[in-house]
């Protein structure tokens, strides 16, 4: 029997390091979408094309480092 490949997706870690206050709402919403509430918040995504797209809609709020 063959093996199953196992799906080893990349993750990403993404910090919020500008405040939200003031900017757009569509960016307001992309950061709250990505899942981070409060500054220095820290949350670790998938690395696909939808998470690489909402986090260059942010970038300069948000710090990326590979997981």
């Amino acid at each position: 029997m063959a093996k199953k490949a196992e799906n080893q997706t990349k993750k990403l870690n993404v910090t919020l390091v500008k405040s939200t206050a003031g900017r757009l709402v569509k960016q307001q919403r992309t950061v709250e979408a990505l899942g981070l509430k409060k500054l220095h918040q820290t949350v670790t995504v998938d690395d696909t094309p939808a998470m690489r797209g909402m986090i260059r809609t942010v970038c300069h709020l948000v710090t990326v480092t590979e997981a």
